[in-house]
């Protein structure tokens, strides 16, 4: 059985690439919201023992507690850690305390992801030491499966490459058993502003309008994409809804 790891920012500094979009309090909210509806579906899974969220703010770990999830509470440090070093924290709890063998990392903002795709990972894991869900729009990650959990180091903070190529290059290298789990709902995450617009027409999609990510972006979200000249779907201007 896996361990299920889920890091989160603090509150307090959540989701910065998106303060032109909401306040910082709205941000909050936003998270939460994302929080909840991830909480909700992984608490539902008996295929990972513990289910670990890692995060410096108290709302959150109390929120982690009320569905069944273990709270670890982050200690801060000045200079900040580099993500890196905060996953490799995290992972090092995992096996120090919870003894764990193989862990999966997702993280708070694939809000597509499904019970059957967490299931699918685990079992990939289960053949493979490695398993990898590469982000649909930056060549990063949203999914990542290690067995054992110190296998190979995260590269999240890689100057030059994105953490999805970067990874398979050093996996390539080490000549590792991998696998890449190619999946739409469980690669989409938000980051940037069209993030959010995106979010809020593949929630209705995908039939998530009583997820409390829809709730929130159905209230808050005050714009949306059009696309510039009629041939090319991936140029696309961003316009506030009056």
């Amino acid at each position: 059985m896996s361990t299920l790891l889920i890091p989160i920012a603090p509150l307090s500094r959540t989701k910065s690439r998106l303060r032109d979009c909401f306040s910082k309090e709205l941000l909050k909210e936003l998270t939460i919201a994302m929080f909840k509806d991830l909480a909700e579906k992984v608490s539902l899974l008996d295929c990972f023992d513990p289910k670990i969220v890692y995060c410096n703010s108290d709302e959150i770990l109390s929120l982690a507690r009320e569905y069944g999830l273990l709270g670890i509470k982050e200690e801060m440090s000045t200079p900040r850690k580099k993500f890196d070093q905060v996953i490799q924290d995290l992972n090092t709890i995992a096996v120090s305390r919870y003894n764990a063998k193989s862990t999966i990392f997702t993280f708070l903002d694939v809000v597509l992801i499904s019970k059957t795709n967490f299931k699918e990972i685990n079992d990939l894991l289960k053949i493979h030491d490695l398993v990898v869900c590469p982000a649909i729009h930056s060549g990063g990650i949203s999914i990542l499966g290690r067995k054992p959990p110190n296998l190979i180091p995260t590269y999240f903070s890689e100057p030059q490459l994105p953490s999805f190529v970067a990874l398979l290059n050093q996996a390539r290298i080490k000549g590792l058993n991998y696998a890449i789990y190619d999946s739409f709902r469980a690669g989409f995450d938000i980051d940037l502003k069209q993030d959010l617009i995106l979010a809020f027409e593949y929630l209705k999609i995908f039939n998530l309008e009583n997820s409390e990510t829809y709730k929130f972006l159905k209230s808050n979200l005050k714009l949306t994409l059009y696309k510039k000249g009629t041939r090319d779907n991936r140029i696309f201007e961003i316009k506030k809804i009056k």
